[in-house]
């Protein structure tokens, strides 16, 4: 007798897999069929790998041949075994924000630097520029962008966003904000273990309502530790801004800040270095530069790292105060510290213009049971 492909196959498709719940045919486990007078061939593909699995496999297939199509078919079952691969253990994938185009984390190998001060101001000049920008206060432990929007008594609101319970950010400025400030007293020690910190700032993430972003900065805490790592598994982190002063033992760590984000493991593109405290104008004498901290320390590193310089801000006594009263110096007009604001959030921009023009979209960072922990070699 001479034996049809088609009956074949329909013979095949009242067969199940074991372990699935398709037939044969229709899953694709099957993947040719040869017929030559009463000789039939059958190639298939199964998942599991047990002896029994395969003994099924290939009796199942003899006796619906047999019994559907010709009970003396000569039939060879050619059976091949691919395991689904094993997913990787503790892998964490963070997801996007839905409406949030850019999240740019700004950071610092030290404390002392001046991070949440550019943090703000960077955020003050992006929202004039006509962006629409959001502060993610990370620092959990040393909250301090409240103070500096002038929103240090304001607590967020509940709305209702799609049947859900979200939290409305602080505005101020044409800057949203949340922060752990908001929910802690003035005087009051955050004293959290790793774990329920992540977990505050993973609902401060997800559980807000930002809305429309064009940026949203993530203002981390000093170091290299648990917050960064937690964050970073959190979100897909556009590009890190790292901030240091032109000080040798600030440099040290600023080093180790850019070598956190380049971490096999992380890779996390480092949008630049910025120098803060480049050196001292005093009102009295605005020509004059006095390079307390050393000259173009920070500068010297970009290049050293192959990283781009953004920019240098100076020491003056009107950024310290302006952000205690509440009101960052880059809301000034026409004033020198507004226009070196200014270059340094052209210069971010345009790095995240170019960042996103030559690399794909971020995914968040994948860090399974101990990678990206270990220390860094640069």
């Amino acid at each position: 007798m001479k034996l049809n492909k088609e009956d074949i196959l329909k013979a095949l498709e009242t067969i199940t897999v074991p372990g699935e719940g398709q037939n044969m045919v229709e899953s694709g486990a099957v993947k040719n069929v040869v017929t030559f007078a009463d000789e039939v061939i059958v190639d298939i593909t199964i998942t599991n790998p047990s002896l029994q699995a395969k003994k099924r496999t290939e009796v199942d297939i003899l006796k619906t041949i047999h019994e559907k199509v010709y009970e003396k078919a000569k039939i060879t079952v050619n059976i091949k075994v691919e395991a689904p691969e094993k997913p990787k253990a503790n892998v964490i994938k963070g997801k996007p924000i839905p409406g949030i185009q850019n999240i740019v984390a700004i950071a610092s190998g030290k404390g002392g630097v001046g991070k949440s001060t550019v943090t703000a101001n960077l955020a003050v000049s992006l929202s004039k520029m006509g962006f629409k920008v959001g502060i993610l206060d990370a620092d959990i432990y040393g909250p301090s962008i409240p103070i500096m929007f002038d929103v240090a008594s304001e607590k967020p609101l509940a709305v209702n966003i799609d049947g859900k319970s979200k939290m409305k950010p602080i505005e101020n400025y044409g800057v949203k904000v949340l922060s752990i400030g908001f929910f802690t007293q003035p005087d009051q020690a955050v004293v959290w273990r790793g774990p329920m910190a992540a977990k505050a700032l993973n609902q401060m993430i997800f559980d807000a309502h930002w809305g429309e972003l064009d940026f949203l900065l993530l203002d981390l805490p000093p170091g290299t530790g648990d917050i960064h790592l937690s964050i970073m598994q959190s979100l897909p982190i556009t590009g890190a801004v790292v901030v240091s002063t032109p000080q040798n033992v600030a440099l040290a760590d600023a080093k180790k800040g850019v070598a956190m984000f380049q971490q096999e493991s992380i890779d996390v593109p480092v949008l630049g270095i910025i120098e803060n405290m480049a050196y001292f104008t005093p009102e009295e004498l605005p020509d004059n530069k006095y390079y307390i901290f050393g000259n173009a320390g920070a500068k010297h590193l970009a290049e050293d790292l192959k990283v781009p310089f953004i920019g240098e801000i100076p020491l003056v006594q009107s950024i310290r105060e302006a952000g205690d009263v509440g009101r960052p110096a880059a809301l000034q007009t026409a004033t020198p510290l507004e226009k070196a604001f200014e270059v340094i959030t052209q210069n971010v921009v345009q790095e995240v213009v170019k960042r996103n023009d030559n690399l794909p979209p971020t995914e968040a960072v994948k860090i399974t049971t101990m990678a990206g922990c270990s220390a860094v070699k640069k």
